[in-house]
């Protein structure tokens, strides 16, 4: 097999890892179903950065640096994600996104 169509089916991958967090986002009403889509959608974008590392030479270590900050952005914004998510259930006892009216600031 040669580098162009391994290139391929990492790509295709990615865009199925892309897609399928795409799905969950839009069609779950849970907080923890739409915060497991973001990371599926994070993740299909690492799948293609460093597939074109790997594959395309002048895209040598730039695609494996954008990777790694991606991968700490997402554990930043899990973090943050899932306190809110808690404080939510605190105040509305479920993390049902389309159960709360209001937000209070």
């Amino acid at each position: 097999m040669n580098p162009a169509e391994q290139l391929n089916l990492y790509l295709a991958l990615g865009a199925l890892l892309f897609v399928c967090g795409v799905v969950c986002m839009a069609t779950k009403r849970n907080a923890i179903g739409v915060l497991i889509g973001v990371e599926l959608v994070l993740n299909g974008a690492n799948v293609n950065f460093v597939a074109f590392s790997r594959y395309n030479p002048a895209f040598e270590i730039e695609g494996m640096i954008f990777a790694l900050f991606v991968i700490v952005m997402a554990a930043g914004e899990a973090a943050v994600a899932l306190a809110i998510v808690l404080n939510f259930y605190n105040n509305h006892t479920t993390v049902d996104v389309d159960s709360a009216e209001e937000l209070k600031g």
